[in-house]
């Protein structure tokens, strides 16, 4: 059984990182795939001696092609006993803009102008967006974070690529926006903030003294338990439906403190219970 991933988004969101991200992994990267060759790629690939296992297909760049039919293709590739996975690379669009505007690199559907042509390029991949196993926002990552994050999905721990389900507990800091790729989120708010204590402020929840100070507050252990009890009823419900990937977003004020420690307590939490999960902190060096 081979392996497929089929790795797609919005231009200027990362495609190109990922895709070397995933070569640098050991996948055998094609890159700017025409969705009519996709399952004569997987013919060849299946053919006796072949040893292409992992294989990353990046659709999405040749502008103005009907991306409808490749969602079909997919579940004939599944039933064809292939592993097949959708990571689907996103932006809000007034990000996509800037990125455009300060590289002033050309759109694939720039007949028109920016604005239109990302409007265009959306309705384009709608029916890959929705097929989706991983969104992936790329807003608020810089491109380490993001090839940090496809390591992290798809590298030697990719728990899902072996049939279960991954969890992935993301700390995030409100005023940069809530990551659009997240299933579940919670708000540690209502705790104390250590930004507030003078010598606390210069660190972050990944050092000893933000950890504890977060972990000794009388609200965060009812915190850590009531979710940590959700998050055990829901985890094997959202595998049971066949979910490959789960991610729960954590956030504060700033993302650096309390989001920070949270996350990768629940993490760890998560572990202890035989759940596959791991954390990454998105505003953590902010």
């Amino acid at each position: 059984m081979s392996e497929f991933l089929v790795v797609t988004g919005m231009s200027g969101a990362g495609r190109s990182t990922a895709a070397a991200t995933l070569e640098d992994l050991g996948w055998f990267v094609i890159d700017n795939l025409p969705p009519a060759l996709i399952t004569k790629v997987a013919e060849l690939v299946g053919r006796p001696g072949s040893e292409a296992e992992r294989v990353a297909l990046v659709i999405g760049r040749a502008g103005g092609e009907d991306f409808a039919d490749v969602p079909p293709i997919l579940d004939a590739l599944g039933e064809a006993r292939h592993r097949v996975r959708v990571l689907f690379l996103d932006a809000a669009d007034d990000i996509l803009v800037r990125r455009f505007e300060g590289t002033r690199r050309r759109h694939p559907l720039a007949a028109r102008g920016v604005e239109e042509s990302i409007a265009g390029e959306r309705r384009l991949l709608a029916h890959l967006r929705d097929r989706a196993d991983v969104i992936l926002d790329t807003g608020e990552l810089n491109s380490n974070q993001l090839r940090q994050r496809v390591i992290e999905l798809f590298g030697e721990g990719d728990v899902a690529g072996r049939g279960h389900m991954q969890t992935s507990v993301v700390s995030f800091g409100y005023k940069h926006g809530i990551p659009l790729d997240v299933d579940l989120v919670f708000d540690c708010r209502f705790l104390p903030n250590p930004y507030w204590v003078e010598e606390l402020r210069p660190m972050s929840g990944r050092d000893d003294p933000v950890r504890q100070f977060v972990l000794d507050q009388p609200d965060t252990d009812v915190f850590l338990a009531k979710v940590d009890d959700l998050l055990t009823t829901l985890v094997p419900s959202f595998a049971r439906e066949g979910k490959s990937y789960l991610t729960v977003a954590v956030g504060c004020t700033g993302g650096r403190h309390r989001s920070v420690v949270l996350a990768d307590a629940l993490s760890a939490r998560l572990e202890a219970h035989g759940i596959a999960a791991t954390s990454f902190h998105r505003d953590v060096d902010r």
